[in-house]
């Protein structure tokens, strides 16, 4: 019997090591795991505004505005208008082809990737951009626009263009799974630095 009993009370002991362990992760927010959002997650009329400015560490204001993005009905579909364009919802949240992309899905405290895009700007000018991703926390932030859980994800690297202009640049930005949006991004790089947070958003 004394064989049997030791059994019982190991096996007793796992159970409770695992409901332990279970309970520990879902009140852990570090070990929140975020899918990318799908066309679903969205609602005709949903509308975030973010309040952006980019200062140079002389003090001179180059950008200072507001920028508003919107779920609008969109020839029968969601469409997400950005700036004077509206793109669909559903080719918004499809997988980034990309090995390099700006966020690898899904999200968790510890993911760490590269990020790399080229870009084409309207006089004709080419660059690329180049970064180390780390994603460091999942935590409550305060912005403008309220209080959300969000991941602190850093970016370092280096950007560059045609014209011979290289530098490094740094940004932080917070992801905000319930708005399925960052929330505030900060930049600095080569004497610049740019803010955009969020200070309005609706559903």
């Amino acid at each position: 019997m004394k064989p049997f009993t030791v059994q019982k009370f190991l096996a007793k002991l796992v159970v409770a090591i695992i409901v332990l362990l279970l309970t520990s992760c879902k009140n852990n927010p570090e070990t929140t795991v975020t899918n990318q959002p799908i066309l679903s997650d969205y609602n005709l009329g949903e509308k975030w505004v973010w309040k952006y400015k980019g200062v140079t560490d002389e003090g001179e204001v180059r950008s200072d505005g507001t920028d508003t993005r919107a779920i609008v009905n969109f020839n029968g579909e969601l469409g997400m208008t950005i700036d004077k364009d509206t793109v669909l919802v559903s080719d918004f949240v499809k997988p980034e082809d990309s090995e390099t992309p700006r966020y690898k899905w899904p999200l968790e405290v510890g993911k760490t990737w590269t990020y790399e895009k080229d870009w084409t700007s309207q006089d004709g000018t080419t660059g690329k951009q180049s970064q180390d991703v780390e994603v460091l926390s999942f935590k409550e932030e305060t912005v403008g626009a309220g209080t959300f859980m969000a991941y602190t994800i850093t970016y370092k690297g280096t950007i560059s263009n045609s014209r011979g202009y290289s530098a490094k640049t740094d940004e932080v930005w917070l992801y905000a799974p319930k708005i399925k949006n960052f929330i505030k991004m900060t930049q600095v790089q080569d004497g610049f630095s740019y803010t955009e947070e969020l200070i309005e958003y609706s559903k």
